[in-house]
């Protein structure tokens, strides 16, 4: 039901694209090539989701994958420019042929410009106060990375820039806040060990977000624990820096998470059985959790998920299903951090929504 709707509505987009933006002279070549054209849209981005779950070797893979996905990306902004232009009545007072082709080129410059910046993730520095913070634990620094989503168009060598802008920031803790791949693990294997070269004195940890239930999530809690992460799955780890305690919880995914056996998201189950800390941290993919982990007592929440909408206009779309999109929140006595995300997924492109790696450092509230 879900991808039918999903095609009916794609197959919608195109069709008003080819017909809004379709050239005045749309009868032989021209009308056949642009026409090609937005079956083209059309056809490569289903093609490429069908791909994508194959596990048999296909000719020409990577480059099918690649087309796929700039072509879904170059459609939405065709399609959002192709609206704009409708609600401003552009061609009433414009050339339409001017119009056309002013959408043509900005579509394939934006696309571009999201692409070239999507590649290339900032180092964001945040503050968290934590009142009554033990000074043994000012200045903890901790190395979020989320949302990785390491696959079709990004690959081994984005992984390794991440590990070396991560380990160069010299953190105490890192966290992996899910989606680390969309593949299969043997498939993926290769791409992702880069990862085990990230290193802080008091480990890195990680826990599931959606993605990996879409794949297979506990054969990627398994990979990921290979590559020397320790995999959160409801459960806690204490950790002792000087005579200061820190507790670091994870849970899994909140939404994808409970068909799987023993996966069921928990925040309460998560801290069951600990002792009494200086600060109690939550690893939770999705930021929704945060609302169950206030109620049980932690400090902090650490949270990806959302990408804060990657690109125009989904950073706009996305507040209508997620109650925190980025950055830090208050939410009565806990703080929320939701990071932005390392890489991205679908459209390899990022436009007014850049990519993190974000260091958060905890200070005296």
């Amino acid at each position: 039901m879900f991808f039918s709707i999903a095609i009916t509505l794609w197959f919608l987009i195109q069709l008003y694209i080819g017909f809004r933006l379709a050239p005045l002279a749309s009868g032989g070549a021209v009308g056949l090539l642009w026409w090609t054209g937005i079956a083209m849209l059309l056809v490569l981005p289903i093609l490429t989701m069908f791909i994508g779950r194959s596990v048999q070797r296909i000719p020409l893979r990577h480059a099918i994958e690649w087309a796929g996905f700039t072509a879904m990306g170059l459609s939405t902004i065709l399609f959002v420019l192709a609206v704009a232009a409708s609600i401003l009545r552009m061609r009433s007072w414009l050339d339409p042929q001017l119009v056309t082709g002013g959408i043509l080129i900005t579509g394939v410059v934006v696309t571009a410009l999201g692409i070239w910046r999507s590649r290339r993730p900032s180092v964001v520095r945040i503050a968290v106060p934590i009142t009554g913070l033990h000074e043994d634990l000012e200045g903890f620094r901790i190395v979020q990375l989320s949302d990785l989503h390491i696959g079709p168009t990004l690959k081994r060598n984005f992984v390794e820039r991440v590990v070396s802008t991560a380990n160069g920031l010299e953190p105490d803790l890192i966290a992996l806040t899910g989606d680390v791949a969309d593949g299969h693990v043997a498939a993926m294997r290769h791409e992702v060990a880069p990862l085990a070269g990230l290193g802080a004195p008091h480990g890195k940890f990680f826990v599931t977000g959606n993605h990996e239930y879409y794949w297979d999530a506990p054969g990627w809690v398994k990979e990921v624990e290979r590559l020397g992460f320790d995999a959160l799955v409801n459960t806690y780890r204490v950790i002792e820096q000087g005579a200061a305690t820190l507790l670091v919880a994870g849970v899994t995914d909140s939404t994808a998470s409970a068909g799987t056996p023993g996966h069921r998201s928990d925040p309460e189950a998560a801290v069951s059985g600990a002792p009494d800390v200086d600060v109690r941290l939550l690893l939770a993919h999705q930021p929704s959790s945060a609302f169950a982990a206030q109620r049980v007592g932690f400090d902090l929440q650490l949270s990806g998920h959302t990408h804060g909408g990657q690109y125009f206009p989904f950073n706009l779309v996305v507040r209508l299903f997620q109650p925190f999109v980025h950055g830090l929140h208050r939410l009565q006595d806990m703080w929320l951090y939701v990071s932005r995300g390392t890489g991205y997924w679908g459209p390899p492109m990022r436009l007014g929504v850049p990519s993190e790696i974000t260091l958060i450092e905890l200070v005296k509230g």
